[in-house]
């Protein structure tokens, strides 16, 4: 028995531990994860490539299902004169949050799932991405969108489609062009933060953080976004969304704030990766 105890020992002992853990460990040389390269300013390369293409498309069928089901779950809930036989406000968030979910747990490995302009502008800022291939994700997300929700009136007809605002962003009535503003910069910055924080290399370091799934957060930043927000603007937070609502409706009410569903969300975007590079990437000091 006493040999026994005593390689017991010797086992616990046998290998120390010699990486630092929690923060200690992110001010190593030796990092336990991989940074990719700042992607380049233009690189015309990619258009010549099959997967820059194929991530085109992945972006345009994404942003066309996420509007089909969001602009139908919106123009479910405005049709009826009482909530309480529809899926109300909570319903609407949740079909938000919910196709963001699944949609970029879809296209994730094919084109980063994206799926609105503001994070693509986020994460180009960041130099995650080419300006060739955030310019194109941009174009093809809207034509998504306005795809999506062309069909959403197709099942509607236009007479009822336009009698409830086709989904549509628009500053509700009681709220100032500042406060919508505000609040779609906020809502922004909430969700291009969460995408961020939740794709960071640093999640795969083994002493830093637990590994997450990465589209539930982002989605659950999506529904909670929406919660708060909804009555102020719709929220847009997302410009491509605002778009294609705004193309299919058509309507002056859609187009006297629609600049906000752009100013706001990219402001938001580029405040949140100012604070990518500022806190999230930050390298601490050494001694």
């Amino acid at each position: 028995m006493e040999g026994k105890e005593e390689d017991v020992r010797l086992g616990a002992n046998r290998f120390n531990e010699r990486q630092p853990i929690g923060t200690a460990a992110q001010s190593q040389d030796d990092k336990d994860y991989k940074e990719p390269p700042p992607a380049p300013l233009f690189e015309p390369g990619e258009l010549t490539s099959w997967s820059f293409y194929r991530a085109g498309i992945a972006e345009f069928m994404a942003t066309f299902l996420f509007l089909y089901i969001t602009v139908l779950t919106v123009m479910g809930v405005v049709k009826d004169k009482t909530k309480c036989t529809t899926v109300g406000i909570q319903g609407i968030a949740w079909a938000f949050g919910g196709m963001i979910f699944a949609l970029v747990y879809c296209t994730a490995g094919i084109s980063g799932g994206h799926i609105n302009p503001a994070v693509t502008f986020g994460l180009f800022l960041a130099r995650k991405l080419s300006l060739t291939r955030a310019v194109f994700y941009m174009v093809m997300q809207c034509l998504g969108a306005i795809c999506g929700a062309g069909v959403v009136k197709g099942f509607y007809g236009k007479t009822y489609f336009e009698m409830h605002n086709g989904g549509a962003n628009m500053v509700a009535h009681g709220y100032t062009k500042g406060d919508g503003l505000g609040a779609e910069i906020i809502g922004t910055f909430v969700l291009v933060y969460t995408v961020f924080s939740a794709t960071d290399a640093k999640r795969s370091a083994r002493d830093s953080h637990v590994p997450i799934l990465a589209p539930l957060p982002i989605g659950f930043a999506v529904f909670l976004v929406h919660l708060a927000t909804i009555p102020i603007t719709g929220t847009g937070i997302n410009p491509a969304r605002s778009l294609g609502a705004a193309i299919i409706f058509n309507k002056d009410s859609a187009w006297d704030d629609h600049w906000i569903f752009w100013v706001g969300p990219f402001i938001g975007a580029a405040l949140a990766a100012l604070y990518h590079q500022v806190v999230i990437r930050a390298i601490p000091f050494k001694k």
